[in-house]
């Protein structure tokens, strides 16, 4: 149990007493301010504001405290420093070496200079030994200029030496950060402290000047007599008076160039010159008036003005050594402005006296500019390369970006959709090619030829397209002037020679023997008797060899009894109207043949009852081995 340490009673509820004296029971304040800064102060009273004990130390303790030598805990002192030192950032400081040099600068991408010198002012600050080197800005030099090597300690060589003031001397090289720096001089106070340290200086040498900069200079002012001649007199004596030129400019030898004509103004009250253009009626072009503002035109210029720039040179007596005048002006010589050279070859009246009054100047002609026009140049083509048509590849020769020849739309509007079929047969010594048949096509419409081989079975030789639409060209015609097959070359017997190969009309269709006999005018009398000869013969054993085909191939006498049976049944049908122009249509070379796919896609455009099954029959007869129908003997049943 805990007793009361002021009463001795124990430490319980109704034996211990409160001190009625006693108000603040709070911990004193350890923490303060003093000038804006914290401090730390010892408490000086406890809980309840009992005052505490402190600094009470015994006697003995305050004996070894005073015994107690520090030297064994902190060693031996230091000695002060005399009173008379005064630090180097102290005794130097604001104290700066200066010194004047110069380093060279190539200048690679210049014509007119190949280094160039720039003047900078090194700087030595003593009181931390650092270095700065300072260009002197120039204005309007186009270089950065200012502080090239802001201050630091700078380098001396590879083992971290730096640079002293001891270093430092008139006459000598300094490299830094790989630019060699020629000292030429110094200031008076970076004299005086050197030779106070007992350094020798080099004697100071010239300053190098840029040879650019001194190029550039102007010139010193030359004073010049001024004439007697009295501007104001001319100006009163001649205003209003202008001689009238009349030239030409000729730029046709450069390319899109042409001869333009000019009228050249010169007023004599102040030697000025205007150059206006002549404009026609849609000429295409602005309406500009002057080709050239008035103003004075300089005949000769000084040497320094011919290299310089003449869209920024300004005009002036400085630059001119002579200036354009009246009698510069004469009609039938040659005149440049402007880089143009100008050919006077008129004037007006008063120019004339003028010129009679002040030059003596009496034989002014009218000199005539007019050019006649060279002949035009004939224009050849290259010959033929043998690659597609002569007038198609004639076209590439007319355009840089070739068009389709004209065609003869009135031509192939009359004669759209006729053809003109013949048989031939192939005229070569080989045994094989005896036998072969093909079907010449010929296009009214375009003059177009096309050739094609009816396939024979177990021949050894396969059948269709022997030759697409073309025109084909004579044996005996020319390249240049090509000559092709027409109309009047095809009859029985003639000899068509396509591409090196030779063949022998020998049958034709009615429609040709029709066409000839409409056309007689086109055809020699031999060729159409030929052709009609031919028909007749032909004709007379018609019935007995349609008897005798009957009697030996019953397929045929089935599909022609086939066919009247179809007739009779379908006589009031639409779809006869024109049904042989549909397939011919898709019949590109008139074989006779189409597709068995676009077979059924025609009829059911024509609505043809393809699902009778008459109309079946007659298909089974009609098809081919290779997947292609007959519609010349289908066509026959939907006809009259």
């Amino acid at each position: 149990m805990v007793s009361n340490p002021v009463h001795g009673l124990p430490f319980l509820p109704g034996t211990s007493f409160k001190d009625s004296t006693k108000t603040a029971f709070h911990r004193s304040q350890t923490l303060g301010y003093r000038n804006g800064y914290a401090i730390v102060r010892r408490p000086t009273v406890g809980i309840g504001g009992d005052r505490l004990q402190f600094n009470q130390l015994s006697q003995a303790e305050l004996d070894e405290l005073a015994s107690k030598a520090p030297v064994l805990t902190y060693g031996q002192p230091k000695q002060a420093p005399p009173a008379d030192f005064i630090p180097a950032h102290v005794a130097f400081d604001k104290k700066v070496l200066k010194f004047d040099a110069y380093f060279q600068e190539d200048v690679p991408m210049s014509t007119e200079e190949q280094y160039r010198i720039r003047q900078v002012n090194i700087y030595y600050y003593l009181e931390d030994d650092s270095m700065s080197v300072i260009e002197p800005v120039v204005e309007n030099s186009g270089i950065p200029q200012g502080k090239l090597i802001k201050r630091q300690r700078l380098a001396k060589n590879d083992r971290g030496d730096h640079y002293h003031w001891k270093d430092l001397n008139r006459g000598i090289n300094i490299t830094i950060y790989g630019k060699t720096f020629r000292v030429v001089d110094c200031d008076r106070f970076t004299q005086v402290f050197l030779e106070s340290q007992g350094i020798e200086l080099n004697p100071p040498e010239k300053m190098a000047l840029d040879p650019y900069t001194e190029l550039r200079k102007q010139p010193l002012r030359k004073y010049v007599t001024p004439s007697d001649f009295d501007q104001l007199k001319q100006f009163l004596t001649f205003d209003k008076q202008v001689l009238r030129f009349y030239a030409i400019w000729d730029d046709t030898d450069s390319m899109y160039g042409e001869c333009r004509t000019y009228i050249i103004h010169y007023y004599l009250m102040d030697d000025t010159v205007e150059i206006r253009e002549v404009h026609e009626r849609n000429d295409g072009r602005d309406p500009f008036p002057l080709l050239m503002n008035r103003q004075r035109m300089p005949k000769v210029l000084v040497e320094n003005a011919k290299n310089f720039p003449q869209c920024v040179l300004e005009i002036s007596d400085q630059e001119v050594l002579e200036w354009y005048t009246a009698k510069d002006f004469i009609v039938g010589k040659s005149l440049t402005v402007l880089g143009r050279t100008f050919f006077i070859y008129d004037c007006d009246p008063f120019t004339r006296r003028y010129y009679k009054e002040k030059f003596g100047i009496t034989d002014l002609p009218r000199i005539d500019v007019n050019k006649q026009e060279p002949p035009p140049v004939k224009q050849e083509l290259p010959p033929y390369n043998g690659f597609g048509l002569v007038e198609d590849s004639a076209q590439n020769c007319f355009a840089l970006i070739p068009k389709a020849p004209k065609k003869d739309v009135i031509k192939m509007l009359v004669n759209d959709n006729k053809v003109l079929r013949y048989l031939a047969g192939l005229e070569s010594p080989i045994p094989e090619d005896k036998d072969r048949r093909f079907v010449f096509s010929y296009f009214l419409a375009t003059d177009m030829i096309s050739i094609f081989e009816p396939p024979v079975r177990n021949s050894g030789i396969i059948g269709g397209k022997y030759l697409g639409r073309t025109k084909v060209v004579k044996p005996y015609s020319t390249v240049d002037n090509p000559i092709y097959y027409g109309p009047s070359d095809f009859f029985i017997g003639a000899v068509i020679e396509v591409f090196g190969h030779r063949f022998i009309i020998l049958d034709t269709d009615e429609y040709v023997l029709k066409y000839m006999e409409s056309n007689a005018a086109q055809y020699s009398p031999e060729a159409l008797a030929s052709v009609q000869k031919h028909v007749r013969k032909l004709e007379a054993p018609a019935s007995e060899s349609e008897s005798k085909q009957t009697e030996k191939n019953p397929g045929v006498q089935e599909l022609e009894a086939l066919i009247d049976t179809i007739q009779k049944q379908l006589k009031d049908h639409s779809c006869k109207d024109n049904i042989r122009e549909a397939f011919q249509i898709y019949d590109k070379e008139a074989s006779g043949y189409v597709d068995r796919d676009m077979f059924f896609k025609i009829c059911e455009s024509l609505n043809v009852p393809v699902d009778d099954s008459l109309v079946k029959e007659l298909i089974r007869m009609c098809s081919h081995g290779e997947g292609k129908i007959n519609y010349y003997n289908f066509v026959r049943a939907f006809s009259n």
